[in-house]
């Protein structure tokens, strides 16, 4: 055997045992970064609000007598274009109709930029579809125009009327206008002021507050970071611009080490929605479940007077109410020191997820759940 085909046999093998062993060999487990548990204070965005119109629609915008600020808005308009419109005058306005403008301003965004914005109808508009949105300056809290919006829409519903019978998709009083707002003026930061920066916690943990401060200073130097509180880090960074973006830039692709969170239920009692994280854990508890069910029926009972008889016919209702109770047997439920053992043990129990709602504050009550349960 050749030299040549000694080695291309060994190299054949060695792809062998690595592509066996990418099946065996455990994949490190994904670590979160600073930036996906933290951000910078003073770095959001802020909510834009304005009030405008929308033009070109086909009959379906608002009417006159059902919104009586509709002419009002015209004839403001119209009178910033230089004309004049006689007093008296009833406007009859079917392709016109009023909404409010929102938008977010993303931060460090600069004059010239644009953004995105929501058009929704304020009054008995059918729908807004094919319209034209007019001029409409954007305000934020304090008052000042921060945007100009115009632009088309686009409806993503969708419908049809015709003899009496409405079909219809989704919501048509509401469009998006994509990068329909232009920035004109830009919200200061304090990105760039003092020699420090605090980045805020998305929720309130002392154990991610110090993971935090310890990887930092681990990578960037002794007393870089400071944990204030369980929401809060203070961080100290360079002087120039240049080299402060360098290093938040490195600090929020510092990877980090959470322990696993507190135990925590989410019911919805409008829904019957029920989420648990996997630190919730389950005692040995007895749970007894049984339906109850209520039935009312109603039957009409109709009394006729004999023949020739000076009497009417009478009608009335005779109701028969009855309780039925299903034997509820008493399931004895294990501990479970996993999630999988817990949902496998309320699964057991066969109940709707109304009936869990009840079940799980009942077992919290008792001490057996070991979880925080918040209603939403």
């Amino acid at each position: 055997m050749q030299p040549t085909d000694r080695f291309i046999r060994w190299i054949v093998s060695l792809g062998a045992l690595a592509a066996s062993a990418a099946l065996w060999w455990p994949l490190p487990s994904h670590a979160m970064r600073v930036k996906e548990v933290a951000t910078v204070q003073g770095v959001r965005s802020n909510a834009l609000v304005g009030y405008g119109l929308v033009m070109a629609l086909d009959g379906t915008g608002d009417s006159s007598t059902g919104v009586p600020f509709l002419p009002q808005s015209m004839i403001a308009l119209l009178q910033q274009n230089g004309v004049t419109v006689p007093q008296g005058v009833n406007m009859q306005l079917k392709n016109v109709a009023t909404v409010m403008v929102t938008a977010q301003l993303p931060p460090f965004a600069r004059p010239g930029q644009t953004i995105d914005v929501t058009v929704s109808s304020m009054g008995n508009a059918k729908s807004l579809r094919g319209g034209t949105l007019i001029s409409t300056p954007l305000r934020g809290a304090d008052g000042q125009i921060y945007a100009m919006a115009q632009g088309s829409l686009l409806v993503g519903g969708a419908g049809a009327a015709a003899g009496g019978s409405k079909v219809q998709v989704n919501s048509l009083n509401a469009g998006r206008v994509p990068d329909g707002a232009t920035v004109e003026r830009s919200v200061p930061t304090s990105i760039a002021q003092g020699d420090s920066l605090q980045l805020d916690l998305s929720a309130s943990d002392f154990n991610t507050a110090r993971e935090v401060a310890r990887v930092i200073n681990r990578k960037m130097g002794d007393g870089v970071a400071q944990a204030l509180d369980g929401r809060s880090v203070r961080v100290r960074v360079p002087e120039s611009a240049e080299a402060r973006v360098a290093f938040m830039a490195d600090v929020e692709n510092l990877q980090l080490e959470l322990a696993p969170p507190s135990a925590k239920i989410i019911l919805n009692g409008r829904t019957g929605s029920i989420v648990m994280n996997e630190s919730v854990t389950l005692a040995a508890c007895a749970v007894a479940h049984g339906n109850l069910a209520v039935v009312i029926s109603s039957t009409p009972i109709v009394s006729q007077p004999a023949p020739f008889a000076r009497g009417r016919t009478v009608v009335s209702e005779q109701a028969d109410i009855q309780i039925r109770a299903q034997p509820g047997s008493v399931i004895e439920m294990p501990a479970g020191a996993k999630l999988a053992d817990v949902v496998k043990a309320l699964n057991s129990l066969g109940a709707t997820p109304q009936d869990l709602l009840a079940i799980l504050q009942a077992m919290k009550s008792s001490g057996a759940l070991n979880a925080e349960i918040e209603v939403i």
